[in-house]
């Protein structure tokens, strides 16, 4: 399923926070967002899943424009923060929600919570804990687990392995690589962390104050390339 992104912009007042004036990320394509903190990289995904309302332009998953339709929402999985979580709930409580919303059965809800096993490594589930009393890691771990569970087309994440400990970074790399090569999800990561955005991610796109400053595939050269770029306060093309 592939993503559009059309003359997109979102103004606060006299501040303009996102400028796109054209972006297309193909179906299966594991895309990467980066940028300094107020890049605009948060309010883009907010925009293109219908948390913000653009002030000019569109945004497309699939056919279907997003602020205009539900439709695009049974097959796009979501995690930008906290707040997609219900905090009230147990973990399991809060899975089983997100299976009937996308008419999973038992069956197949504990055939997929198995398989996020490694990731939870023991501290999600089988526990009488809240998920607002989980750490803000293991809070991080339901979430992208919910937003995995139904089998999406499209994936969006924003900061995913920020609150990670290590080994739980190394897993989360492997599941979404597995994402991409078997069931071909595209995916949309936004990460501070330059060494596993490109790890990830074939394509990183580059924000500065709202612009699209690069767009590139990666190679064993982009990590090296974009270290020098910030460093350097983007004085250089991450291409140089």
């Amino acid at each position: 399923m592939d993503i559009r992104i059309e003359g997109l912009t979102k103004t606060f007042g006299d501040y303009t926070a996102v400028q796109v004036d054209s972006m297309h990320i193909p179906s299966g394509e594991s895309f990467g967002l980066i940028g300094n903190n107020g890049a605009g990289k948060t309010t883009l995904f907010r925009s293109l899943i219908d948390l913000i309302e653009p002030s000019t332009g569109s945004a497309f998953i699939g056919e279907f424009e997003t602020n205009k339709t539900d439709s695009w929402k049974a097959f796009t999985g979501s995690y930008l923060d906290e707040n997609f979580i219900v905090g009230h709930l147990l973990p399991e409580e809060y899975f089983d929600f997100i299976a009937s919303i996308h008419g999973m059965s038992e069956s197949d809800l504990a055939n997929k919570l198995a398989e996020f096993e490694t990731l939870f490594n023991g501290e999600i589930t089988g526990g009488k804990k809240l998920i607002r009393d989980l750490s803000k890691g293991n809070q991080k771990k339901v979430g992208i687990a919910a937003a995995i569970l139904f089998d999406p087309k499209v994936l969006v994440l924003d900061e995913p392995f920020a609150n990670l400990d290590p080994s739980t970074q190394i897993r989360l790399k492997e599941l979404l690589k597995k994402l991409k090569n078997d069931k071909g999800v595209t995916m949309l990561i936004s990460s501070h962390d330059l060494a596993h955005v490109t790890e990830v991610c074939e394509r990183i796109v580059l924000l500065e104050k709202g612009d699209v400053i690069e767009d590139i595939k990666t190679s064993s050269e982009t990590l090296k390339n974009l270290e020098n770029y910030f460093s350097d306060v983007g004085k250089t093309s991450i291409e140089d």
